[in-house]
């Protein structure tokens, strides 16, 4: 694999990453209760769960059932949907970021595992765009390929993400009125990329 393949996938990988969507919604949530890192771990859990799955050849085997991919689409954004509407039911507030408990971290890490993992973006990145970056003449296996552009893009993930949900963090602590809006806004946001994804279907 050359050097130019692999900066043309890491500006890819990276303007996927700084593009708006459920990942970003999710990861403002946990910047509103100081659940980053939990937040976090569990994103970067699910893109190792669909890097290893693709290098294990499920890629090939969606490519091959594009209705597999249809279904993981409408699970995903069922999930997002309900968390978009939880966001907008029961919004943060300063008293719950004080609230601290292992029950609560894992929580928030299983639903970054699901949000990631079921992220119609990343699936398709992975599943149709990574392939493209996959050179044939290469002394690298095509797996091992797939797990080292997958390597780069969860680092990507690990840079990008932690800025967003801190820096959401951040600015409500300066300005604590606005945790609400910011919180419903995260709702709103899964609401929509849901209701987009369910276009799909009619």
């Amino acid at each position: 694999m050359s050097e130019q393949m692999l900066f043309a996938y890491w500006l890819l990988s990276l303007s996927i990453t700084i593009i708006p969507g459920a990942d970003w919604a999710y990861i403002m949530s946990a910047g509103i209760k100081h659940r980053v890192s939990a937040a976090l771990g569990g994103m970067l859990l699910g893109y190792c769960s669909i890097i290893l799955a693709v290098a294990a050849g499920v890629g090939g085997l969606m490519a091959s059932y594009p209705r597999l991919l249809l279904a993981l689409t409408l699970v995903g954004a069922i999930y997002l949907f309900w968390l978009g509407i939880n966001a907008l039911r029961h919004p943060a507030s300063l008293d719950e970021q004080t609230q601290s408990s292992l029950n609560k971290w894992t929580n928030w890490c299983l639903k970054g595992i699901a949000v990631s993992g079921l992220n119609p973006k990343v699936l398709l990145t992975f599943l149709a765009l990574l392939p493209q970056f996959i050179s044939l003449q290469s002394d690298w296996s095509a797996s091992t390929q797939i797990l080292l552009l997958g390597l780069l893009h969860i680092t990507n993930c690990a840079l990008i993400y932690p800025l967003v949900g801190l820096g959401t963090g951040a600015l409500l602590r300066q300005k604590p009125q606005l945790t609400c809006w910011v919180s419903r806004f995260s709702g709103f946001a899964m609401i929509s990329i849901a209701i987009g994804l369910f276009s799909q279907f009619i």
